[in-house]
């Protein structure tokens, strides 16, 4: 899955010279907590709520609301963006584990997206959290079987087999350890999923868990 399907292309973005006041403004109105600062359509920096309230007068101050709101509108983006600031970027044909390994490892929720010198979209934590429960199919009707295995060539092989020759639709597929242990979660496209564990049984394979639900829908 790469990043160009799952992020938000034309993002919303400002200038330095927007004011504290207008940011806040397009933050509320597209319920976003990041905005990409642009000059001569070009990236310079990137801009969070984190920031902006930085710089806010704090809940405790004597000022009134009026007052607040005059200096807001007074103060300007160039006024709170980090100097020499560098933008971690990422590529749309970049793999979305890929963005998550870059965020993870800045400390950073989200990573404009460039391409040819371009701001061509931005992908967020939250796009990054569509995209694991696209790849688990959590929202899709059906059954999860999780099989503990052996942790050893072919053993995937001849798990899907087995399903396959029970006559049932594989849609997810994920292999993960935990304790040591090696496990297979397997997403069925039926909700009966009973008669697949107990061939698998049969078949010497041990079932850690089964579900069969559609709540997430």
């Amino acid at each position: 899955m790469h990043v160009r399907s799952k992020m938000t292309k034309e993002p919303v973005t400002i200038t330095r010279q927007t004011t504290i006041a207008d940011a806040l403004e397009l933050m509320r109105k597209h319920n976003i907590r990041r905005l990409p600062v642009m000059e001569n359509n070009k990236l310079v920096g990137i801009v969070t709520d984190r920031d902006i309230s930085e710089v806010s007068p704090s809940p405790a101050t004597t000022l009134s609301v009026f007052e607040i709101n005059y200096l807001l509108a007074k103060m300007k983006i160039k006024d709170v963006l980090p100097k020499n600031q560098k933008v971690v970027t990422i590529s749309p044909d970049a793999y979305v584990e890929e963005a998550a390994i870059i965020m993870r490892e800045h400390k950073i929720g989200a990573l404009p997206v460039i391409e040819n010198n371009k701001l061509v979209g931005i992908i967020t934590e939250t796009n990054i959290f569509d995209a694991f429960i696209e790849l688990l199919g959590v929202k899709e009707q059906g059954s999860r079987i999780t099989i503990e295995v052996e942790d050893k060539p072919g053993v995937l092989a001849d798990v899907t087999q087995i399903i396959k020759n029970d006559g049932a639709n594989i849609s997810r597929v994920a292999v993960f350890r935990e304790d040591g242990k090696t496990f297979i979660a397997i997403r069925l496209n039926t909700f009966y999923g009973e008669p697949i564990i107990a061939t698998l049984e049969k078949n010497g394979y041990t079932i850690h868990s089964y579900k069969s639900y559609n709540e997430y829908q």
